[in-house]
């Protein structure tokens, strides 16, 4: 691909957060004043199966894998918004220029992967959008480079039946002549067969097929001629099932689901601090005129004044979630480094140290015989009488807190180390809870002079992820710290086994201030917190208890105001999960 295209392609790909936060803006104000009174269709939507439409040949995005069921970077997150939504769907691929026909007759409820355009918004109603598809020329090798829509002209063109850049070239280039195919992947191989002029395909596809199908013949040869939104869309007028997908679709994007997808099947996205400080600067600049208008309405009708600041609040959670979403994948990265700094120096102390107490062996047999003779002599600036008492005391302790380093170093690494799915396996929880209390050591000692911990004996193992039921217990100790407001008062951690249920268990108490009884049941709702004015997102004991849910135990809490607070979280053993 030519240099000067692929900057303007990437200058492209980085216009991607304008797009994506004003569209989602537009969105989240459109569904502020309508969603009100539409409660009662959305719980109706929930109760069925929702049928989601998209294309069979559209790789990485959605196609028909070898066992012919749906596959791809669409079809994940549609299932991810339906598992977070609490409602069921049923994905059905098709060829592209049959799906307006099924979702217009009512055979499918919603099209997934469809870009949007001015003309599509006439009959479609779009959700905001996830990602954004460029599309450009491609053609033989050989030929001119940097082609533009001029170009096309008296041209012949393969372009996807029914597909945007059909509808898109049409309007603007309406000389060229058109050469119709049903899939992308039909387009590529045409065009590598030496037959017509040009492909005009959405750029990922192209050169995820050029590699795929080995069409080495084919390149782009233009810059993006489009950067489209790439939507969920749903017959006009049907708002209640888009409105369930835009709202998953909203909690996929700050939880950082949508990006980890986007990476599984198409690359990754920048998550550094330019563009970190890109989205905080757009963020003031879409949120202002937000906020303008809700106190404008506010003004018009009082009545809606509680329920538009509630809708505020949480976007603003929203967005300061994603926010420290990308300060912990940055703090992942920066302990890996550090961790990597800090072994090295410290693994040459604990290769000497050996040496040094040798040595020591060696030459105080000498120094003892010189003291008997010539009698007390200074010695490191002390008197070698009382050093040689001292000294393999403090060769000992040198070792033992270098071995203490290490020890530290080898935890944060494994808390930092990116998970992989599925990964489970047979744990130790004495071992897991041990792990987290080292981890948390300095937030217990800052909080509390009377801390215990109690690990039960001949406990059975646990089958699940150690790095995920580390998270839980690093975060329902730091909770304990924080909940208490004396160094005097206590925290404890325990393990124990119920021979009864076969369940091994693990609780965190703390003589902190307490739960109210009205914020008990609330308590691992997404985004409720009590400390939201300390930076609290509340999302911590959210995702603590979807972990424990996902190996098959409890969470569960008890407190009195003012007394104490004790966290239980239950999990099956191995032999029983």
């Amino acid at each position: 691909m030519p240099h000067s295209l692929q900057n303007r392609m990437a200058a492209a790909n980085k216009a991607f957060p304008i797009a994506f936060l004003l569209a989602a803006t537009l969105c989240c104000i459109t569904t502020l004043f309508s969603g009100f009174c539409q409660g009662e269709g959305l719980q109706s939507v929930e109760n069925r199966v929702i049928v989601v439409g998209g294309d069979y040949n559209y790789p990485p995005h959605e196609f028909l894998n070898e066992s012919s069921n749906p596959d791809g970077y669409n079809v994940d997150m549609t299932k991810a918004i339906a598992k977070v939504m609490g409602f069921e769907v049923k994905i059905v691929l098709g060829p592209w220029d049959e799906l307006r026909d099924k979702l217009k007759n009512g055979e499918i409820d919603i099209i997934q992967g469809i870009l949007k355009s001015s003309e599509r918004e006439t009959y479609l109603d779009f959700s905001a959008p996830y990602t954004i598809i460029s599309q450009s020329i491609f053609a033989r090798k050989g030929g001119r480079k940097n082609i533009s829509v001029i170009d096309l002209r008296n041209r012949e063109v393969i372009v996807q039946r029914n597909g945007f850049m059909e509808e898109y070239l049409r309007q603007i280039s309406p000389e060229t002549v058109f050469i119709e195919v049903d899939t992308h992947v039909d387009a590529l191989r045409l065009l590598a067969a030496g037959k017509h002029d040009y492909a005009v395909v959405a750029v990922p596809l192209g050169i995820y097929l050029q590699k795929k199908y080995q069409l080495s013949n084919i390149e782009p040869v233009s810059a993006p001629l489009t950067n489209a939104q790439y939507c969920y869309a749903v017959q006009k007028g049907n708002t209640e099932i888009l409105k369930l997908f835009s709202s998953g679709l909203a909690i996929l994007v700050n939880t950082g689901t949508q990006q980890e997808l986007h990476a599984k099947w198409l690359g990754g996205q920048d998550t550094g601090p330019a563009r970190l400080s890109l989205l905080l600067r757009l963020g003031t600049w879409v949120l202002t005129p937000l906020l303008l208008i809700i106190i404008g309405v506010v003004i018009w009708n009082n009545a809606l004044k509680r329920r538009v600041a509630e809708r505020t609040r949480e976007l603003e959670d929203r967005q300061q979630q994603l926010i420290q979403a990308d300060k912990l994948a940055s703090l992942g990265i920066l302990t890996s480094g550090v961790a990597h700094e800090i072994n090295t120096p410290n693994g040459i102390i604990l290769m000497n140290m050996p040496v040094l107490i040798e040595a020591w062996e060696d030459a105080s047999v000498i120094l003892d015989k010189h003291l008997e003779e010539q009698g007390d002599f200074p010695f490191g600036g002390l008197s070698y009488r009382r050093l040689r008492h001292e000294f393999p005391a403090m060769l000992a302790d040198m070792a033992d807190g270098a071995r203490r380093i290490r020890q530290i170093v080898t935890d944060l690494k494994a808390y930092a180390r990116p998970e992989e799915a599925g990964e489970a396996v047979e744990l130790d929880l004495n071992e897991m809870v041990g792990n987290a209390v080292r981890l948390a050591d300095v937030s217990i000692r800052k909080a509390t002079h009377r801390s215990r911990m109690e690990y039960a004996p001949d406990l059975p193992p646990v089958l699940g992820n150690p790095q995920r039921l580390t998270q839980v217990a690093v975060n329902l100790i730091v909770n304990a710290c924080q909940a208490i407001d004396s160094p005097d008062k206590a925290i404890e951690v325990i393990t124990r086994y119920d021979q009864t249920t076969g369940n091994a268990i693990f609780t965190v108490s703390d003589e902190g201030l307490g739960i109210l009884p009205e914020h008990l049941p609330r308590l691992t709702d997404p985004f409720f917190t009590t400390k939201r004015e300390t930076g609290g997102t509340g999302l911590g004991l959210s995702v603590s208890l979807s972990i424990v849910k996902e190996h098959g135990g409890d969470l569960t809490f008890e407190s009195v105001p003012g007394l104490r607070t004790t966290v239980t979280v239950t999990l099956p053993t191995a032999g029983t999960h």
